[in-house]
């Protein structure tokens, strides 16, 4: 046991039931599903790294929030986003309305409502109207003053009400023609179980990222991720956006064609060289804007 005061076992189950709920403060901050996971996957690697360091921890759950807390705010800085600084008042005097309505309001809000807020009023109503975090155990995540925390928690909220009461319709993605066409030959392969087809496709220095779960580099390991599939009934693509992102969609043709995950794809010219599979993180899917492509 490390100077941390819990054990590495302690510290991965942790982190194995706390991935979905790290997640969905990531989401909310990055805006994205997507990079939500990064931003999960950031925070796994400081954790273990710190562990192996000998930090020394008190509350473990709030411990990994801080990380996480702090890997949003560095990706949001490598985004270049334009941060809007509150001038912290005394707003001591607010008072701590956590009602049900305030959190019904927040966990609708999608993640490009989110965007709309500043870092600060964000990181305060995803952690406490969202997460059901107490203003205190908000100030130990973030490190702001009590009186910053009410402040962009009061002001967050007021925002999004007014933004709940636009009606303004978001524009539908539009996909590049070249891109749209190397997707669908990729899907209409995959769908077909023509994987010696799919893989004619793919460079040989490609890279696989299963997320959750593997890293493959280079063809002859994406062979094995390609057979994986081929083993497996419940799944069929489908061509659609996440986030804005174009992706391939996998439907589960067992549970009504329910999206289970997606699938993004990098390419150099007509070669694959870039896989991420987001199928064994079931809880991006449900944070993430997701549309179909009509055939």
């Amino acid at each position: 046991m490390s100077s941390a005061g819990f054990g590495r076992a302690e510290l991965d189950a942790m982190l194995v039931g706390l991935r979905p709920k790290l997640h969905r403060y990531a989401a909310r901050m990055a805006g994205s599903s997507i990079e939500g996971e990064d931003i999960v996957q950031e925070t796994v690697v400081k954790a273990l790294a710190a562990y192996d360091g000998g930090a020394r921890v008190e509350r473990l759950e709030q411990w990994l929030f801080r990380i996480a807390h702090n890997a949003a705010q560095d990706h949001l800085r490598r985004r270049q986003r334009e941060r809007s600084r509150i001038t912290e008042t005394d707003m001591t005097t607010i008072e701590d309305l956590s009602a049900s309505a305030e959190a019904r309001l927040a966990a609708a809000a999608s993640l490009r409502t989110f965007m709309q807020l500043t870092p600060a009023q964000r990181s305060a109503v995803v952690l406490i109207d969202v997460l059901g975090l107490s203003l205190s155990e908000t100030c130990e995540v973030t490190g702001a003053t009590l009186a910053a925390t009410k402040a962009a928690l009061h002001r967050g909220r007021a925002e999004l009400k007014a933004l709940a009461a636009r009606t303004d319709q978001v524009a539908m993605p539009k996909l590049d023609r070249e891109e749209e066409r190397r997707l669908r030959r990729y899907i209409d392969l995959f769908n077909a179980r023509d994987f010696d087809g799919v893989r004619t496709l793919v460079a040989e220095d490609v890279q696989v990222d299963v997320l959750n779960r593997a890293r493959l580099n280079g063809k002859k390991e994406a062979s094995t991720y390609f057979g994986n599939y081929d083993r497996l009934g419940d799944w069929a693509l489908s061509l659609g956006f996440v986030d804005g992102q174009p992706a391939i969609l996998i439907r589960n043709p067992q549970a009504h064609d329910a999206v289970r995950g997606f699938m993004l794809i990098d390419w150099r010219g007509d070669e694959v060289v870039r896989i991420r599979d987001f199928r064994h993180v079931p809880y991006s899917v449900v944070e993430a804007d997701i549309c179909f492509l009509a055939d």
